[in-house]
């Protein structure tokens, strides 16, 4: 495992991790804005290894640009206390080697916990991007996550000003708090024009035939533990989906925890119909390309609640509830949870009236990067801690 060299601490280091597929969307335009600068920090990037799926991981480095790591913990998958507590133990040593000004974390992975923890107990200050999102629903993972990291984290950047109403209302002093955007859109604004063309999906999935007369087509992503995990839940929405796919064919990337609960559970032959083309993970352009000229969206994704509403897709959230309630209010994001009356009744108003308009957010404008790193340059010029 190479280690980078301790940085110059009159410019200071910067450790920025990343453990999942989301976090590189987020790490990519941070580090390049970090890069930017007239004096820039030193930077050294960690990969834990969350998500080791090592096609996907290049597919996402080499798209989006981001240098290769210079470390790997290469973790892998387990339960949560046992990625978490793995992070842990190998990232101690890298902190300890690279003598960081600050570790810069982003999203809500386990990586992002695991990592930040270690920082605080050592002294070590955190910066957490995309800091006080809250679902107010302590039984997803990511929400034990967010809630926690944002209480050992220094410097925090909200993309919506719901998150500082969140985080004063548990202590964090409002000084520490930043108002920056969203650099998931971003990474968006710079990639769409770089985003592959449906057509060619459907090309390399050897189905060009797949929309036949249809004018537009839905997407389906699913992978949370709370629609996959149970089989009676997955069944249910997997029929609801059958039945829009007769109305509008619907393209679904399958999650590899999906499929493995769908092939556990039997359900695999209920998937063999004429309007649902079930494709292999996607890498970013090509999920871009599919989302962007999509008729609708159906989604358990946070990320993709963002993406839609910046590119004014129609979405369909299937979880009770969300952390990014800007996507609903201003968005275009309904909630369905897993309700199937929900769910098609938000599909037949989209077919019908083209679903909510929505706008886009406040500082969602390709400049959240920029805004962070000029925060962050101020926070290491007057000293970190004070």
């Amino acid at each position: 495992m190479h280690m980078p060299t301790p940085g110059d601490q009159t410019q200071g280091r910067i450790l920025c991790v990343v453990g999942a597929r989301p976090n590189f969307m987020k790490m990519a335009p941070i580090m390049a804005a970090l890069g930017d600068l007239r004096s820039p920090p030193g930077l050294s990037l960690v990969h834990t290894g969350q998500h080791y799926d090592a096609a996907m991981n290049h597919q996402y480095f080499e798209a989006l640009g981001i240098p290769q790591p210079d470390i790997n913990l290469e973790v892998g998958s387990a339960s949560h206390a046992v990625q978490t507590a793995e992070v842990m133990r190998r990232f101690e040593p890298v902190l300890d080697a690279v003598l960081p000004s600050a570790v810069l974390v982003v999203g809500d992975v386990n990586s992002t916990l695991a990592c930040a923890l270690v920082a605080a107990k050592k002294g070590v200050p955190v910066i957490h991007v995309e800091a006080g999102l809250r679902s107010f629903d302590r039984a997803m993972p990511e929400e034990i996550n967010r809630i926690l990291t944002d209480q050992i984290s220094d410097l925090l950047f909200i993309t919506e000003r719901s998150g500082r109403a969140n985080l004063l209302r548990e202590g964090i002093a409002e000084s520490r708090i930043h108002f920056v955007g969203n650099v998931m859109i971003d990474t968006l604004r710079r990639n769409l024009e770089r985003s592959v063309p449906l057509s060619q999906i459907l090309k390399d999935a050897g189905r060009e035939d797949f929309l036949g007369g249809n004018a537009g087509y839905a997407v389906l992503t699913m992978h949370r533990p709370s629609n996959v995990d149970d089989p009676v839940i997955l069944r249910t929405l997997l029929e609801t989906v059958l039945k829009i796919s007769r109305r509008l064919p619907v393209i679904f990337p399958m999650h590899p925890r999906t499929r493995a609960m769908i092939e556990e559970f039997g359900l695999e032959e209920m998937l063999d119909v004429p309007g649902l083309l079930l494709l292999s993970p996607m890498g970013y352009l090509e999920m871009l390309g599919l989302m962007k000229n999509a008729r609708v969206m159906l989604t358990d994704s946070g990320g993709i609640q963002e993406e839609t509403t910046a590119l004014g897709v129609p979405c369909i959230t299937l979880r009770n509830n969300t952390e990014r309630p800007i996507t609903v209010e201003e968005g275009t994001n309904t909630i369905a949870g897993q309700n199937p009356e929900r769910i098609l009744a938000a599909f037949e108003d989209i077919l019908h009236s083209g679903g909510k308009a929505g706008r886009v957010p406040e500082f969602w404008d390709g400049q959240a990067s920029t805004r962070i790193a000029a925060a962050i340059r101020g926070w290491l010029e007057h000293g970190s801690r004070s």
